[in-house]
């Protein structure tokens, strides 16, 4: 069996299988309102962010098998060629592209992608930069450098519950306890899904990271 492990550059497939985001207002000195209609603690794992207006840039590996690129930016196997599922690339050539691998109809390589995403594929409209160039800036820490306070157990209860929730989707790519907090990361979040975990378990106890990012204009 490959082993697996996580590709992590610079920040972490399709959105489709979400069920869509009902909204509604909420009345003067009320509660804020739940993140769906799902039912109380469920809301994460049943919503999907609207995807990104503008440019985004995703880092992982482009995996190209008889010329069907797919970014993934979650889990690769380290089989020979790897192996991994991701996001379908649209407009996606390696002519120029340096620091690629092939192997038979295989071609792969790490990179730095910039598109645009609408939920379920990638629409590529600059040219790759290798990540070992690539230099993005560090994101803010949400947790402004203080420890969580779940413990390990809990969030660990925690973790296995996410996964299947998201076990029929594409957007969860990967997740670990660290620090008293669940680092979970997605293929695009808008803060959507942060609302949803912190409507079922509080502030301050899944924190989620999106592996696109927008182009800063």
């Amino acid at each position: 069996m490959s082993t697996m492990r996580l590709l992590a550059a610079g920040a972490a497939a399709s959105l489709a299988g979400l069920l869509a985001l009902s909204s509604c207002a909420a009345m003067p000195d009320a509660p804020p309102p739940a993140s769906s209609d799902a039912p109380s603690g469920e809301s994460l794992g049943s919503m999907a962010p609207a995807p990104p207006e503008g440019e985004v840039v995703g880092t992982g590996t482009v995996m190209d098998v008889d010329g069907a690129p797919e970014l993934c930016m979650g889990a690769v196997a380290e089989s020979f060629p790897p192996q991994c599922s991701g996001i379908p690339l649209e407009g996606w050539s390696w002519d120029g592209v340096d620091g690629s691998e092939t192997s038979g109809t295989t071609r792969w390589g790490a990179y730095a992608v910039t598109g645009t995403y609408d939920g379920a594929v990638f629409a590529v409209s600059g040219a790759p930069l290798p990540l070992a160039l690539y230099d993005p800036m560090a994101p803010d820490d949400p947790t402004g450098g203080e420890p969580g306070t779940a413990t390990e157990a809990e969030l660990i209860a925690v973790q296995d519950e996410l996964t299947d929730r998201f076990r029929d989707t594409a957007t969860y790519l990967g997740s670990y306890p660290d620090s008293g907090y669940l680092w979970v990361d997605v293929v695009w979040d808008d803060g959507t899904l942060q609302q949803a975990a912190d409507d079922d378990f509080g502030e301050g106890v899944v924190l989620i990271r999106s592996a696109l990012r927008a182009v800063e204009g």
